[in-house]
């Protein structure tokens, strides 16, 4: 499945050709047929004389017009670029080879159209000029047909050579993450909303459920068309019409992705290897105002130069691109910018989630030439590099792999050690990646975080789990899963409410040790009616810890063995008379109310006891 593109200057019989080719008009607008002249984009679909089936896009050449063009030839396979001979190589020519060499569209043919018009020598002198022009260029050497759409000589030639051009032509990869960049949306009467678009990196079928991204909008193919025949199943490489349930058109607009749910996200600031064109009369300069194009969405943005002030015509540079308004973007996505007048450059999105920069920083320069390399091994390394773990559901959407490629890589990733899964158990899609780097500098301030609150606390058991948590800004999930493979490999101890570092007991100073022994003969004196602690709660924690003391509430705490004691006492109590009531024990202790009742809540709590109105009774179980 192919796509063709039309690229030329105005006038020079783009749509003509087509027509000719194809047998179907592409100017579609009234306004087009009226001036003779393309606005906007138009559509035709061909057979080939082996026959096979491709789809064409029709551009506009004229230069007012070029936003109109670079939302089409996104998509393209390969580029028709059609030359008049009656008037040869002309600005617009140039401008859309140079965004088509930007894009890195490097299969095409050249059309040297209107043969008809001038003497065999000119045509000839405009094929040689067409071959300048493209040297140097990713077409560079694509084969040159004279032609006429009027008489049609050539014609053949020109069908048999695009057959031979598109054999060359990888077909689009199906990674089993469909999109398709939405170049028209309207409204068929009966059928509701329709969008077009060349579809790429999956399949659709009509019942799908598909997102409209950056909007976040939800819907279910109803209907899906491909030249102009119903299907139920579209694959990639194909101009797609699709209608969806559930969407008014007025919530849609060029530029909008549709996709499969849940892994496009919408990217406002991007990192991207970018290259000025060569006709530029100035260099790029660092903070300009730009448009930036991909796929089929246009919007204004800011050009942030990281390595260099400027970008010298035909020279490349890194840069980020910060976008007033997000776009459905991925790794790898070809782009484009200019200004109100020129196409200033393009190249290549390296990263789609980008954080800022400090500018001519080396360590980011070299971060951002590893993702460019581009080997499913480097992506994947790359985009795991931050010091916080990634799920592999989501590291295989955010890459222009396919989820096989990416399970494939991560597990030779993980079995050399670059890459940790925190469930090291399975690898499954909700599995947590981290770099071998970022999990190390993640357990050094881990460790670091329980050493100042172990010399800050010495007499705490260990740091409560929200607190390092937080320390360590990670998300609960993510925070569990680390806390919980530091404990298999033996980094911490872990409770249910604490961390602590594996070596760590509580201990306390000399004077420390001996307002506990003090405490503890002051409670072991007064057992049933002990005086109020004075000591910090740490020590009181400490000694609970060890089991000398039950601190039961606020200012009351028992010596364990008369705890245990009081408990028995009224254990016995309710077998022998199954109820109790709170004066009753408090008689029975030879204690105060308050004593007594702190002693049935902490039971009640511990689900020895259970209360029934006034009276307690033993928990089911406990009676016999």
């Amino acid at each position: 499945m192919y796509v063709i593109g039309t690229a030329g200057h105005v006038d020079h019989g783009k749509s003509a050709l087509v027509q000719a080719l194809t047998g179907i008009d592409p100017d579609r607008l009234r306004e087009e047929k009226e001036r003779g002249l393309t606005i906007d984009l138009g559509f035709a679909w061909l057979t080939l004389p082996n026959g096979e089936e491709v789809s064409i896009v029709d551009v506009p050449g004229h230069e007012r017009f070029i936003k109109n063009m670079l939302a089409g030839v996104g998509g393209i396979d390969l580029a028709l670029l059609v030359i008049a001979a009656d008037e040869g190589v002309m600005p617009q020519t140039r401008e859309h080879l140079a965004i088509i060499d930007l894009l890195g569209i490097d299969h095409g043919v050249v059309a040297v159209t209107k043969t008809d018009l001038v003497e065999p020598e000119f045509a000839e002198l405009a094929a040689a000029d067409a071959e300048e022009v493209l040297r140097g260029t990713t077409l560079a050497g694509a084969p040159t047909v004279l032609c006429s759409a009027v008489t049609r000589q050539g014609l053949d030639d020109l069908l048999a050579t695009l057959q031979s051009e598109l054999a060359k032509t990888p077909p689009k990869r199906d990674i089993g993450r469909p999109r398709l960049p939405i170049d028209r949306a309207f409204t068929i009467a009966g059928f509701g909303t329709v969008v077009t678009g060349t579809l790429i990196a999956g399949s659709l079928s009509v019942g799908q459920e598909v997102e409209v991204q950056p909007a976040g909008l939800r819907s279910r193919i109803r209907g899906l068309q491909t030249h102009g025949q119903k299907v139920q199943h579209a694959p990639p490489g194909r101009r797609t019409a699709v209608n969806l349930t559930g969407l008014a058109v007025e919530k849609l607009e060029r530029g909008m992705v549709v996709a499969a749910p849940g892994w496009l996200r919408p990217a406002s600031v991007l990192d991207v290897r970018l290259r000025a064109v060569t006709y530029l009369r100035r260099p790029l300069r660092h903070n300009i105002t730009v448009t930036f194009h991909t796929g089929s969405a246009e919007v204004e943005g800011r050009l942030l130069l990281l390595d260099r002030d400027e970008v010298p015509p035909g020279e490349a540079a890194w840069a980020q691109i910060r976008l007033v308004r997000p776009v459905a973007a991925v790794y790898g996505d070809r782009f484009v910018i200019r200004d109100p007048n020129d196409t200033l450059g393009g190249g290549r999105i390296v990263d789609t989630q980008a954080r800022r920069h400090r500018r001519f920083h080396a360590p980011t320069i070299d971060k951002l030439e590893a993702m460019e390399r581009g080997s499913p091994r480097e992506a994947v390394l790359m985009a795991v590099a931050a010091a916080e773990p990634v799920a592999l559901r989501d590291l295989a959407d955010g890459l222009d792999l396919a989820a096989a490629e990416v399970r494939e890589t991560v597990e030779a990733a993980t079995a050399s050690g670059e890459l940790l899964a925190l469930d090291e158990r399975s690898l499954a899609e909700g599995t947590l990646l981290f770099s071998a780097e970022g999990f190390a500098a993640l357990t050094e301030r881990m460790q670091g975080a329980l050493a100042d609150y172990h010399r800050q606390f010495p007499l705490r058991r260990g740091m409560p789990r929200e607190e390092l948590r937080s320390r360590l800004r990670l998300d609960s999930r993510s925070f569990d899963q680390m806390v919980a493979l530091w404990a298999r490999r033996g980094d911490v101890k872990e409770a249910a409410d604490s961390v602590s570092h594996p070596e760590h007991e509580p201990r306390p100073d000399a004077a420390q040790q001996e307002r506990a022994q003090k405490l503890l003969a002051a409670l072991r004196a007064q057992p049933f009616s002990p005086p109020a602690p004075e000591d910090e709660d740490d020590l009181l924690t400490y000694l609970e810890d060890r089991g000398d003391i039950v601190w039961v509430d606020e200012g009351i705490v028992f010596a364990a063995e008369a705890y245990g004691e009081m408990v028995e006492r009224v254990v016995a109590h309710l077998k022998e008379r199954q109820t109790v009531t709170l004066a009753q024990v408090r008689d029975l202790l030879g204690t105060s109310r308050k004593y007594a009742q702190a002693l049935l809540e902490r039971m009640d709590q511990q689900r020895v006891t259970r209360r029934v109105g006034d009276e307690r009774v033993l928990r089911s179980g406990l009676s016999r």
